[in-house]
């Protein structure tokens, strides 16, 4: 684990394997972290396996990086301005970009701005980013993720309540979760069109977050979908999810 201090000062942690090839960069969903979206699950073990490079970054308000309590600090374009700091931090010229939920939103932003992602890896998300400009607020708003992080989270609604328990299963720190979710509140994605790249979405068969996953990979000018067993939880834990992504990467 590492830290660096990005563009407006923040402090933000940082985890490297070493390994082969264009270097993964890992950025996780809303709540999660480095370990709970991409080692816990066994996508870390899979990538090393196959010997690759991988970096993963733990987001503003997540994990062990800094985590202020002001909705200021947060929106979609600061987190995507974020990872391509942790480009520059490492010198890298040349990436794979996989992000999850929040992850893919922001990774989508960053492959569309960044001639150094050459190869992009989208989960958790769907045609929400087609119709909707990124997360899918037909299914769960920013303001049930804030009620969900406040008080004891009873009144939040049934999907917004997933990420509660999350949260607390994992010790995250609700207060900045809940800003965060107040800090993402907009629909950052207005053209796909710019994303050349060849593009992965992959999707679990039981997400609502990720409905309709075929659409998002056709909007893409090299999308394809792969759709694995699984709800927004589970699916990233799918076998069939690191096959998929190292396969790809390849």
């Amino acid at each position: 684990m590492a830290k660096f201090t990005t563009w407006d000062g923040l402090e933000l942690n940082y985890t490297v394997w070493e390994g082969e090839g264009v270097p993964v960069v890992l950025q996780h969903g809303i709540v999660a972290d480095t370990n709970a979206n991409w080692m816990s699950v066994g996508v870390v073990a899979a990538l090393r396996r196959a010997g690759r490079h991988i970096i993963s970054l733990d987001a503003r308000g997540h994990g062990r990086s800094e985590k202020p309590h002001d909705a200021a600090r947060y929106s979609w374009q600061f987190m995507a301005d974020d990872v391509r700091a942790l480009f520059d931090e490492l010198g890298l010229d040349r990436v794979a970009l996989v992000g999850y939920s929040m992850g893919g939103i922001i990774s989508l932003l960053v492959a569309s701005a960044d001639k150094r992602v050459e190869r992009l890896v989208i989960g958790g998300i769907g045609c929400g980013v087609v119709d909707c400009g990124g997360i899918d607020w037909r299914v769960i708003q920013a303001a049930d993720i804030v009620t969900a992080m406040t008080g004891d989270g009873s009144d939040a609604a049934p999907q917004a309540r997933m990420f509660r328990t999350l949260a607390d299963a994992l010790g995250a720190d609700r207060e900045a979760i809940a800003e965060v979710a107040a800090g993402i509140n907009e629909a950052p994605i207005e053209n796909l069109s710019a994303i050349t790249i060849p593009t992965l979405v992959l999707a679990g068969d039981a997400d609502p977050f990720a409905a309709e996953p075929e659409r998002l990979a056709a909007a893409l000018p090299d999308g394809r979908c792969v759709v694995v067993k699984g709800d927004h939880l589970a699916a990233v834990a799918d076998p069939a999810f690191s096959t998929a992504l190292v396969d790809f990467l390849a």
